[in-house]
């Protein structure tokens, strides 16, 4: 079981470092992952996120599942899940500068 946790861990940790350098594919895999459970537990907030963000770098897919789950979600969290979006989009603007 250990072994199935930690494959799924070292490929959302991989797909973020994708994602830090705009990957869309990795940013759309992450909202993937947290909308359906795949490798770490559902969460539509955080999954809304990284929808909005492989969205704003081209991925028609994503601008579908955003829509999709945000059929799910309160206004609340649509905006929390955007404030977050814009966060990340801050840090990695920081962390290329750096």
């Amino acid at each position: 079981m250990g072994n199935s946790f930690e494959s799924a861990n070292f490929l959302i940790e991989s797909r973020l470092a994708d994602a830090a350098r705009g990957c869309a594919d990795a940013l759309y895999d992450l909202g993937m992952a947290y909308s359906t459970g795949g490798g770490v537990d559902i969460d539509l907030i955080e999954a809304h996120k990284w929808f909005n963000l492989a969205a704003l770098n081209g991925s028609e897919a994503a601008m579908m599942c955003r829509a999709d789950i945000s059929d799910d979600m309160t206004a609340r969290e649509i905006a929390e899940a955007q404030r977050q979006a814009r966060a990340w989009l801050q840090g990695t603007e920081t962390r290329k500068a750096a």
